[in-house]
């Protein structure tokens, strides 16, 4: 079974199997946080994740999720209807 090396704040360094972690994923992005309960000291323990341990978290089997980002408002819809209407070619509103 692999076997996840990492640090505990309140213990030091710990060990753990991919089903003991979580990973948080931002949208669209290439990098997020892992989560575990410390084995020794049971504390919940947030780490960030960059693009490489993120490969390597999912390449070991850890389950993830992405995280949803903020709803979008009835105001940013109105604006955006709005910037429709004035705009000659609505797709040039896609870039930049």
């Amino acid at each position: 079974m692999t076997t996840i090396k990492t640090i505990c704040d309140n213990c030091g360094d710990v060990e753990l199997t991919p089903d003991e972690i979580a990973l948080e994923l931002e949208p669209s992005e290439d990098h997020g946080h892992y989560v575990f309960d410390c084995p020794s000291c049971g504390s919940l323990q947030r780490r960030p994740a960059n693009p490489r341990v993120v490969s390597i978290l999912l390449a070991t089997g850890v389950a993830y999720r992405v995280l949803r980002p903020e709803p979008i408002t009835e105001d940013e819809i109105r604006r955006f209807a709005e910037a429709l209407n004035r705009e000659v070619d609505p797709f040039r509103l896609l870039t930049g």
